[in-house]
Formats: structure tokens, sequence, C-alpha cells
């Protein structure tokens, strides 16, 4: 009786999970006729160098997202029209700025993002070397107590 149970109870599980739907099982698969490997290859390129608006951390090539797909075949048409990477990048700079790139541009309103966590490195190992320093020169100079500071610490002590 046991194992007829844990048989069914098996075979139900196994059932229950796969009709569980899986994100890359419905996802999309865009094909795209390039005149060469050469075009080919750049398209690879530019979708995993170019990230997805909508999904934010994902780059064009691995979003299953409509944004995604719209991007993927917008380079595309580009390649295909002879435009060159450079002109591609500016093309999506100029439609949503530095975001659509995982290494932004080093321009004056980037440099904070470029340079912010080594200047904040060097801001908390200055505090930290400070703070250091000076407890180093805390204990290591002597704490003298005069007579009513003696009395106050043996009445606390109990003595």
């Amino acid at each position: 009786m046991a194992a007829k149970f844990k048989t069914c109870f098996l075979v139900t599980l196994l059932f229950l999970l796969l009709l569980i739907p899986t994100k890359n099982i419905f996802a999309q698969v865009d094909t795209f006729e390039f005149n060469n490997e050469v075009q080919q290859q750049r398209f690879r390129t530019l979708s995993d160098e170019l990230r997805c608006p909508m999904c934010q951390n994902t780059n064009l090539s691995g979003s299953t997202g409509g944004v995604a797909e719209d991007l993927r075949r917008e380079i595309h048409r580009m390649i295909i029209e002879g435009m060159s990477d450079r002109e591609i990048e500016q093309f999506m700079f100029e439609r949503y700025g530095d975001f659509i790139f995982y290494r932004p541009r080093l321009r004056a309103e980037t440099i904070l993002l470029w340079f912010g966590p080594l200047i904040f490195l060097l801001i908390g190992g200055t505090v930290g070397w400070s703070i250091f320093r000076r407890a180093k020169e805390v204990s290591e100079t002597e704490i003298a107590l005069d007579d009513n500071q003696k009395a106050q610490l043996d009445e606390l002590v109990g003595e």
C-alpha cells in the first residue's frame, strides 16, 4: 500500500513539475540573415556589449524583452545598411543615453561613475588610517588620574 502511494505521489509530482513553465521554453529565437561572417560577428559583439533598457542588467542578446527584440532588429538593419559600429553605438547613445552601455563613455557627466569608487576608497582609507592613528596615540599615552578621580573609581569598584 505504501509503495503504491509513493509511486503515485512521485508521478503526480513529476507531472506538476512538467507543467511549470520556464522562461527559456517560450523564448523567441531571432534569426537574422547576414551577407557575410564579419557582419554576423559584429551583430553578436554589439548585442553582447549593449544593455537592454527594459531588463536593466541583461545584454541585448540575453534578453527576451520586446525592447531588446526591437533593438536587435535595429542593429541588424543598420549593419546590413553598412553603418559602422561607432555609428550604431552613437545612434543607441542618442536614443538611450549612457545607460545602454555596460562601459559608459568617459565624459564630464560620467566622471564620478568611472572614478567614484576610487575616490570613495581613498576617502575611506584616509578616515580609517586617521582613526587607527588616533587610537594608537591614545593607547600609548598613560592616563593619570587625580585624587578625586581615584576616589570615584574606588567607590565605583567597591573598595
